[in-house]
């Protein structure tokens, strides 16, 4: 099952109500476009599942042995400068940013554009959609963000004010100066 995308154009969710579906339907996955659009995302198979999972515990492994920011996962919604809500497969910010939000804005979806972000995409997801996706994210202030697209055994490389980089798997990613030291190996992919 892909995504389904409800156009609400007649009925505009305040910040709060939107907030309030998410909390009401735990078990939905929910992204808001900055249109309004409302995205009801489709659960992950268990291959999917197991790379994202793996994704994380290496970017989360990385992160408590520098104490550089903090690790998201999936489930973290971020309220995006053009009004999007997303939720990307991993995300990190770093320590200052994050430490600047309010006891409040961290309690529910952070009104802050991660540093850096990683998307996989599974079987069922739309490449172009991702893509739209990734730029969004650029525009919003993320400054390194990874496209990791196994169904083509390549990755996506995206950074501000330059052209997408693709790399073939199996291959290292740098985490460049966004990530000092973080290395992800995707030769199991």
């Amino acid at each position: 099952m892909t995504s389904l995308t409800l156009n609400l154009d007649t009925v505009q969710l305040t910040d709060e109500q939107f907030y309030q579906l998410c909390q009401n339907n735990q078990d939905l996955q929910f992204e808001r476009s900055a249109t309004g659009k409302l995205i009801i995302m489709s659960p992950v198979g268990g291959e999917s599942g197991n790379r994202e999972a793996d994704l994380i515990i290496d970017l989360g492994i990385w992160n408590r042995q520098t104490k550089l920011g903090y690790t998201f996962s999936s489930s973290t919604i971020f309220k995006l400068p053009n009004g999007a809500d997303r939720s990307p497969d991993a995300a990190w910010i770093e320590k200052q940013r994050w430490e600047a939000l309010t006891p409040e804005q961290k309690r529910k979806f952070p009104p802050i554009a991660p540093d850096f972000v990683m998307e996989l995409r599974s079987a069922t997801d739309d490449l172009q959609i991702l893509r739209s996706k990734m730029a969004e994210y650029l525009n919003a202030g993320v400054k390194l963000a990874w496209l990791i697209h196994p169904q083509q055994q390549q990755v996506e490389i995206y950074r501000q004010g330059q052209t997408v980089q693709i790399q073939n798997l199996p291959t290292e990613l740098s985490g460049e100066d966004i990530l000092p030291g973080f290395i992800l190996n995707l030769s199991c992919y």
